[in-house]
């Protein structure tokens, strides 16, 4: 396949460098500083624990450079959708297919929006980060669960066959909820101590004040209509077992003095709970504590 990753941060990265490796024809579109790595050093820099090396593959800063793509793995921040979405829009395929690699749970319905054709939406389970200009390093994990749609089975097979587990779901909505949860229960405190997962259980409370956000999140998934797993609150505390060195997106976007994605995790519990009247305490003092830093850091630079 023809492979283009919109926003080529950790996320776009990781999957874009399994591609290529694969033997797929991939572009990672992203910022100047890693482009000119790239170009640099001839290809991704991909760390694993299987496979640490360069990886040879196009790298490009415009929006253009998905022109002629069969798949385009779109993986710009939440706030960013709609704008992305309009500036790629003008160059895709009518076959093309776009596939959400977003937090949060309304990107695709958002992108669909802008962009006119397929849009499918993904839940992405990978623990990674930019060690570096063109350099990925990966923690862990690295499955997908991808929405419906009639090229979503043969887009699965091939990913599959690059060694990323992904499985077609009809259920995809609830498992982007269930992702929101644990992304709700762990971004935010990681961001405001600066620890990865591991380090947060070390405080006395920590489990409470999970405890507390999954609560309101499914209070609020439940009002919407939206059946997450039932064994949620286990998922969310195995995660730390998983990713124990994991330091959160949110956090790695305050480290690097990023806006980060809060107002789409638990800002988005806390909006829709006041649509529908459910208390949501927890999450907002998180979404308000993480802003607040956002803020602190702003006057920092200025």
């Amino acid at each position: 396949m023809k492979i283009a990753v919109m926003g080529a941060g950790a996320v776009g990265c990781y999957y874009g460098g399994m591609l290529a490796r694969a033997g797929h024809e991939v572009t990672l579109i992203g910022r100047k500083a890693h482009v000119a790595a790239m170009a640099a050093q001839g290809g991704l820099r991909f760390e694993s624990r299987r496979f640490d090396g360069v990886i040879p593959l196009r790298a490009e800063t415009e929006a253009s450079a998905v022109a002629g793509a069969d798949v385009v793995l779109f993986c710009v921040k939440s706030a960013d959708t709609a704008e992305a979405g309009r500036e790629i829009a003008p160059h895709l395929k009518g076959d093309t297919v776009v596939l959400s690699l977003q937090n949060g749970v309304d990107n695709a319905e958002r992108l669909q929006a802008v962009v006119g054709c397929t849009v499918v939406p993904v839940v992405v389970y990978v623990a990674a980060e930019m060690a570096g200009p063109g350099h990925i390093r990966h923690h862990g994990r690295g499955d997908l669960t991808i929405g419906p749609s009639p090229r979503s089975d043969g887009i699965a097979a091939r990913f599959s066959e690059a060694d990323i587990g992904t499985k077609v779901s009809d259920d995809v909505t609830a498992r982007l909820w269930d992702k929101l949860i644990m992304n709700c229960a762990y971004n935010a405190l990681s961001a405001i101590a600066q620890l990865p997962y591991g380090r947060l259980f070390e405080v006395e409370g920590t489990k409470d004040v999970m405890d507390s956000i999954i609560i309101e999140c499914v209070a609020v998934a439940t009002e919407l209509g939206i059946a997450v797993s039932p064994d949620i609150r286990d998922k969310t505390f195995a995660l730390v077992e998983v990713m124990p060195d994991q330091l959160s997106s949110t956090a790695q976007d305050l480290a690097r003095g990023k806006p980060s994605e809060i107002d789409f995790l638990n800002g988005h519990v806390v909006s829709k709970g006041r649509e529908f009247g459910i208390p949501t305490p927890t999450n907002l003092a998180l979404q308000v504590a993480v802003k607040l830093r956002e803020l602190e850091l702003a006057d920092a630079r200025s």
